[in-house]
């Protein structure tokens, strides 16, 4: 096998065939909306609580990072199982020029992150006559 067909393999084939389903790594899916006031970015993190997100704004760059973990005990008569589970993520999106970053607001409910990017009020030039002179 060449090199070249180890690295198309290895990028055309999911984490879990190469490292094995008990490796996880995974970002959430995210969707970006957009009308006249603003747009929202929803994040699908179910089983996160909201001290669990970190999201900031800064230099035109919005960065959102959630981290996660569990610990799951299960005795049974003789048997005693441990899980451990770890979920991480970091996603940053190029903020447009016409975000009032000051007014970013976030809320987290039933799995789903939203974050509200008002745009900056757009005041309507008044025409102006240019004279040649």
């Amino acid at each position: 096998m060449g090199l070249t067909k180890f690295f198309d393999d290895f990028f055309n084939h999911s984490i879990t065939d190469v490292f094995g389903s008990d490796y996880s790594l995974s970002q959430p899916a995210i969707n970006v909306l957009e009308d006249k006031a603003q747009f929202t970015i929803e994040v699908a993190a179910p089983g996160f609580n909201k001290e669990d997100f970190d999201i900031q704004a800064d230099k035109g760059r919005l960065t959102i990072k959630g981290e996660h973990s569990a610990k799951e005990e299960v005795k049974e008569e003789k048997i005693m199982r441990r899980e451990f589970s770890f979920s991480s993520f970091s996603r940053s999106f190029q903020l447009p020029e016409n975000i009032e970053a000051s007014q970013i607001a976030a809320k987290y409910e039933n799995g789903v992150l939203r974050i509200a990017l008002p745009k900056v009020a757009k005041e309507e030039a008044a025409v102006k006559k240019i004279e040649i002179g």
